[in-house]
């Protein structure tokens, strides 16, 4: 819980995967019980996706290397370092690296991530 006007993430909670990828949420529901919004840092192997969704939040990407590539209501949009994507609440995105290198970038969603609200469909 955040008690003072400032907080200072030493442990990031580590979201468990199946899939190769690492997620260290800084800030967000199950890092800090913060429900406005929610940090955090990602690394994507290479070849890795994730099915279809289609989010309650708002999420902003910004790669630090590599690159990832955003299928956002049929569009097909590729990142690289230095690079950011705002995608709004309701679109249907899928992420995915389909690259030989893996992808390292930093995630914000307003408001919070939380599994419930990711909606992600069945592929």
């Amino acid at each position: 819980m955040l008690h003072k006007r400032y907080f200072r993430q030493q442990n990031p909670f580590r979201v468990p995967t199946t899939d190769g990828k690492l997620i260290e949420e800084h800030i967000g529901w199950a890092s800090t019980q913060t429900s406005e919004y929610s940090v955090a840092h990602m690394v994507a192997p290479p070849h890795w996706s994730e099915p279809h969704q289609n989010p309650d939040f708002d999420e902003v990407t910004i790669v630090i290397r590599g690159r990832k590539q955003f299928e956002v209501d049929g569009d097909l949009i590729e990142l690289g370092p230095g690079e950011s994507l705002l995608i709004k609440a309701g679109a249907r995105v899928r992420y995915s690296n389909p690259f030989d290198e893996e992808v390292e970038y930093w995630s914000i969603c307003v408001p919070a991530f939380t599994m419930d609200s990711v909606n992600r469909e069945e592929d």
